[in-house]
């Protein structure tokens, strides 16, 4: 019982917990960039997929449960960098350039992780709880979330601020998701290279996917 109760309590279950939440997450991220690259196609097409998960009432339970997975997440982290550094309260004289040490993602994680907080916020503020226009498709009346979206990006401080949060978000999965699997034990020399390979592919997705929303609005109001 000590031996769990240990466990439960051990920087070790921390990690594993913010490996598995990060996975969900980077899940997350890849179904939502999926639903806004609708935008693509039209307005019409956007707002039904918009209207079809807000008229949904499993919404709720969805954005409970994310909203848990993204908490805890953050949660974990705060915690173990605050135990990180009283573990280690004075900073070493000159960091040691080795081939397994820090990297530049791994070293700014705290830093882009409160970018994309502070992006999250800004985010539901300006989309989900931002200005409500109305539009009918196919007879039924529903949110026109695509002229929200399309007039939001005609600022390109706006633009500029997206772009530089998926910047951060990018080079914070990076890491993050190789990190993922080495805290829960998938560590070996024969998969690593394919997992690093991996994370940044999957990096480079997150970042230039969302990145070009912004964009593809901007223009659309320069007609």
């Amino acid at each position: 019982m000590s031996a769990i109760k240990f466990y439960l309590s051990s920087s070790v279950m921390k990690k594993q917990v913010m490996g598995v939440t990060g996975l969900l997450l980077c899940g997350f991220l890849l179904s939502h960039l999926a639903g806004n690259c609708l935008i693509y196609v039209g307005s019409d097409v956007f707002n039904k997929y918009a209207y079809t998960l807000i008229s949904n009432p499993l919404i709720y339970v969805a954005e409970a449960i994310l909203a848990a997975i993204f908490f805890t997440h953050i949660g974990l982290a705060l915690k173990l960098t605050i135990e990180n550094k009283a573990a280690r309260p004075t900073r070493y004289y000159m960091k040691q350039k080795t081939g397994r040490g820090s990297t530049f993602a791994s070293s700014t994680m705290p830093y882009t992780g409160m970018i994309i907080l502070t992006f999250m916020i800004l985010h539901l503020l300006h989309f989900k709880f931002g200005p409500v226009y109305m539009t009918t498709v196919d007879g039924v009346e529903m949110r026109d979330l695509y002229k929200t979206v399309i007039e939001y990006f005609q600022s390109p401080l706006n633009v500029a601020w997206y772009i530089f949060a998926m910047i951060a978000l990018g080079i914070h999965v990076s890491h993050g998701f190789w990190s993922a699997f080495q805290s829960l034990g998938v560590n070996h020399p024969k998969y690593n290279c394919l997992i690093k390979c991996a994370s940044k592919g999957f990096a480079a997705l997150v970042t230039l996917g969302y990145s070009a929303l912004p964009i593809f609005c901007y223009l659309q109001g320069v007609k």
